[in-house]
């Protein structure tokens, strides 16, 4: 039976969350929640930026992967995405020894295309841009036969996200609200269906990477050109998953001025060595978009490149 949220059926339930934590347990680390005195006694940080690639990515490509026939396995696996998603489908399926082709695009960062052929898998960089990326996948999926771990659009990827919801539940008592980025709604529909009846979920996007807002506003999934600095979130489309069961959470936007003050201060005052998307939630936190009460934000990753590091820091 699908779960619901507000009377909005939902693909997965929490009881497939918590099977997606027995298949992950042991590998992947439970990262810590962390007290921040600057941000107030009731505000917390889910450090998944400590996870294994530097996301929350690992948790649902280890599920997904889990479910694959022998048969789907050894067809290899491919990917897509700008970066977080295939440097974990790259070391997630080095792990699992299958071979993995991932499709990024000219201008993705280096670094994070880089890592994704150091943990092994092999990477496709014809596409000029995102939306030309997902036509480019579709060419290599029927020419190659190989299975598909998409980076949100699934059920399986989103019960694995979902696992740092109950995570959270588990370390930090009497969570009033857990504030989630947002890119392709995968980590959000995740942490929404953990948490239904335990605790409100509210989603930020940047104003410059709107694909769910802009999704649910038209009713469905529709493209984007998405141009935040925050990379990890420039999808440029959401998820229909995303689009059906996340309607009734709660959602705001964030500049890109507010995003680079929250970059700055994971850095400077809780030395997180987080990236742009992984500041997103602090941002509607330090904006007063985030509401009151006992409150966690997830710090969704730390792949960023030394120069945009560097260049918000600087003020730049």
């Amino acid at each position: 039976m699908p779960s619901t949220i507000d009377d909005v059926a939902l693909p997965i339930g929490r009881e497939d969350v918590e099977r997606a934590a027995g298949v992950i347990e042991g590998r992947v680390r439970r990262t810590p929640t962390l007290s921040s005195r600057t941000l107030g006694p009731d505000v917390f940080l889910k450090a998944e930026l400590l996870q294994r690639t530097g996301s929350f990515k690992p948790r649902g490509v280890l599920t997904k992967l889990a479910s694959l026939t022998r048969d789907e396995k050894e067809r290899g696996v491919i990917a897509i995405s700008a970066g977080n998603h295939a440097q974990a489908v790259a070391w997630a399926a080095a792990e699992e020894g299958l071979d993995a082709l991932v499709v990024m695009w000219t201008g993705a960062s280096e670094a994070k295309v880089a890592a994704t052929r150091g943990y092994g898998a092999a990477v496709d960089l014809e596409a000029s841009g995102p939306a030309e990326a997902f036509a480019r996948l579709g060419v290599l999926l029927e020419e190659t036969g190989r299975t598909l771990v998409h980076p949100f659009d699934d059920p399986l990827t989103i019960a694995g996200q979902g696992t740092v919801g109950l995570e959270i539940l588990a370390d930090v008592d009497a969570v009033d609200r857990i504030v989630v980025p947002i890119g392709g709604g995968g980590l959000i529909s995740g942490v929404a269906v953990a948490a239904a009846g335990r605790a409100r979920v509210i989603g930020v996007e940047p104003e410059l990477s709107t694909a769910l807002h802009s999704a649910l506003r038209a009713g469905e999934p529709v493209d984007v050109e998405p141009t935040s600095i925050a990379d990890g979130l420039n999808a440029p489309f959401a998820g229909r998953l995303a689009v059906e069961s996340c309607a009734a959470l709660e959602r705001v936007l964030v500049s890109e001025d507010e995003l680079e003050n929250a970059f700055r201060f994971l850095y400077e005052r809780a030395k997180l060595a987080c990236e742009p998307a992984g500041a997103t939630a602090v941002a509607a936190v330090l904006a007063g978009k985030a509401g009151g009460g006992r409150t966690v934000c997830v710090v969704s990753g730390g792949n960023v490149a030394a120069r945009t590091a560097a260049g918000i820091l600087a003020g730049r």
